[in-house]
């Protein structure tokens, strides 16, 4: 099958996804695979991606100020550092100083996004980050709140979207649920309700929780990660069609970056060559523009952190969003989700400079809007 005739199946099978209609069983993952292995192929995508998103956003690519509140976490991810486990790891809560301290210098540089994201942590109670959410709209007028701190349930989520948090980042980690627990422990003793065992990664909690999110008014985010030991095209295919029918408002997907401390990071996966999971994350992020031109799509650490200059290979497939980290330099030490995590200086004044030269030589320049979701 040529190239076109390829182009052309893919954007069948998009439209009937996109419309509800699922594709024939081995139609996607085939396509997938010929996404994984043929460059001229995924440079066709990149562009009909970035021609979807500039007709929506034109060339311009939002910043979000990116706090990472704290590395304490009840779950026990096999894929991830800061699990709870692993015990060679500096544990931090940020104040809420240090996180007020955060915003206001991101705000003085001109950043109206700010996104508090942490490990799933029971410790940090509502009052506190209602207080911090509320202080943050009334100092910063303009700016928009982005919280991603795990499953805290119906109340919580509604505490906080009162006080004023604007959008919620869940990834839904995997459709497929045999293989949702390849990546977190299975819950043990069924309690009859499976929002009771808090502390137990739960499958149907976690798309229950994506539902709350949703109901409550958050811009919601889901997503994954591309590469995993055990992932299949199959299972991307059906994380594909899962945002195909819950249409969140973000999706935030990169490659999977092993951490040495993690049961997943001691298993190597031979078909994820690091090729593969670079041209099948800038291949989903053309696919995910396509299916959705209005979508906030970052582009992500883990990308830049695969591949230098990840990031604006990720804006030249159809992203739209890039996260500079405004921690202070030992929490992004110490928020060790994966080995290697780069920080390319995009929080620093003379580091925006760079990041606005190099995505100017691309063809794109800085929206220091708060970005919202916009259907069109």
């Amino acid at each position: 099958m040529d190239i076109f005739a390829i182009v052309l199946k893919l954007d069948r099978i998009i439209s009937d996804i996109f419309s509800g209609k699922l594709p024939e069983k081995a139609e996607l993952p085939e396509l997938l695979l010929r996404l994984s292995e043929d460059g001229q192929l995924l440079e066709s995508f990149s562009e009909r991606a970035r021609n979807v998103s500039k007709r929506v956003f034109g060339n311009r690519v939002f910043l979000r100020g990116l706090i990472e509140i704290g590395n304490v976490c009840r779950n026990d991810c096999y894929y991830c550092g800061i699990r709870k486990s692993n015990k060679n790891l500096r544990r931090y809560v940020l104040s809420e100083d240090e996180i007020l301290s955060c915003c206001s210098y991101g705000y003085g540089e001109g950043f109206r996004t700010f996104v508090l994201q942490g490990g799933e942590n029971p410790a940090i109670g509502d009052d506190f980050l209602c207080g911090i959410i509320r202080k943050i709209k009334k100092d910063l007028p303009g700016s928009a709140v982005t919280l991603s701190l795990g499953e805290r349930g119906m109340d919580s989520f509604r505490k906080l979207r009162q006080a004023g948090a604007d959008r919620y980042l869940l990834r839904h980690e995997s459709a497929d649920e045999e293989y949702f627990y390849r990546l977190h422990p299975h819950p043990g003793v069924e309690t009859g309700n499976f929002m009771d065992d808090a502390a137990v990664t739960n499958h149907a909690r976690r798309m229950a929780s994506l539902k709350m999110l949703k109901a409550l008014g958050y811009q919601t985010g889901a997503g994954f990660m591309v590469g995993a030991p055990g992932q299949t095209l199959e299972h991307i295919a059906a994380d594909l069609e899962f945002i195909a029918g819950f249409r969140p408002q973000m999706v935030g997907i990169g490659p999977y970056m092993p951490h040495p401390d993690t049961p997943l990071g001691r298993i190597s996966d031979g078909f994820w060559t690091l090729r593969r999971k670079r041209m099948m994350t800038l291949g989903l992020l053309s696919i995910l523009r396509m299916m959705d031109p209005c979508m906030l799509l970052p582009s992500t650490t883990a990308l830049n952190t695969l591949v230098p200059g990840g990031h604006y290979e990720g804006i030249l497939a159809g992203a739209n969003v890039i996260m500079p980290n405004l921690s202070p330099v030992y929490a992004r030490k110490a928020y060790d989700l994966y080995s290697g995590k780069v920080a390319d200086g995009g929080e620093s004044r003379s580091g925006l400079n760079d990041l606005k030269m190099k995505l100017e030589a691309i063809g794109y320049a800085i929206d220091w809007s708060r970005g919202d979701y916009i259907k069109i």
